[in-house]
């Protein structure tokens, strides 16, 4: 993409029409002019692009399947419609399927890698050269508590999560004193749509009114990501697990996910 000088910096956000994705829209709009956001469900972005706007601020939606071949050029030619570059790009969208992976449909099984895997991965390398080359903006990847280990009856999706969380890590090393920012936020239960669409609507986690909210993890992450963290696990209690698992044997580790995921699906 070639950015015209006249062109304005812009926030493009993934997955914006719900959950953390809408709320770290609301927070990005407190440091951004403008921000594009994305997902494939047109009403809920307009909804939020009105709220962003009545806070003085404009919000561009783009209704995209950001899985569709050329989804990278229709963001690139929205944006140059539009008089806007991609300054700061947060991989937000993504979902899980609860289940074994022999059970599961094979086909809705590999949207969860076209989505958390291969469409973060490709409008990263779409737009972090231009980032590096003007010595400024970043990358939020949104991973999960899940990157941190197996997980049986979701194995795509931990597995997916792992990959975004090793993917982020690099890229951090890599573009470390550039100017640019990499982030990997990994958040543990959350009170968003994504279990519903996982298959949990009626699991024990599903219903537990304690998960974290997504406001309050969008604020804990982008407040991480403006502070430079490598990687912002969110809350205390996630934390401490996630520091504590390399010290615990695998093959314990397995065991215990294979019958929380279990207990899930009651």
């Amino acid at each position: 993409m070639i950015v015209s000088p006249a062109s304005k910096p812009a926030i493009v956000i993934t997955g914006a029409s719900s959950g953390i994705g809408r709320e770290l829209a609301l927070r990005a709009a407190r440091d951004a002019d403008n921000l594009v956001l994305i997902a494939r469900s047109a009403a809920p972005m307009q909804a939020l692009a009105a709220e962003i706007h009545a806070t003085g601020k404009a919000a561009r939606i783009l209704p995209l399947d950001i899985t569709i071949q050329g989804a990278g050029e229709q963001v690139d030619a929205f944006l140059s419609e539009n008089g806007l570059y991609c300054d700061i790009l947060v991989n937000n969208a993504g979902y899980g399927l609860l289940g074994p992976a022999a059970a599961l449909d094979r086909a809705d099984q590999l949207g969860i890698i076209d989505v958390n895997v291969h469409a973060l991965t490709g409008f990263t390398l779409r737009f972090l050269p231009g980032m590096i080359a003007r010595k400024h903006g970043g990358v939020l990847n949104v991973a999960s508590v899940a990157g941190f280990l197996p997980g049986p009856n979701m194995a795509i999706y931990y597995a997916s999560k792992a990959y975004v969380l090793s993917f982020s890590e690099a890229l951090w090393e890599e573009t470390r004193n550039s100017g640019v920012t990499i982030s990997c936020l990994c958040p543990g239960p959350v009170e968003t749509p994504f279990f519903e669409r996982a298959g949990a609507r009626k699991s024990r986690m599903f219903r537990d009114p304690g998960k974290m909210s997504a406001e309050t993890c969008a604020r804990i992450g982008w407040d991480g990501f403006m502070a430079g963290k490598r990687v912002v696990v969110a809350g205390f209690s996630n934390r401490l697990i996630t520091t504590l698992m390399p010290f615990l044997p695998q093959r314990l580790l397995l065991f215990v996910v294979h019958r929380m995921q279990k207990k899930r699906m009651q």
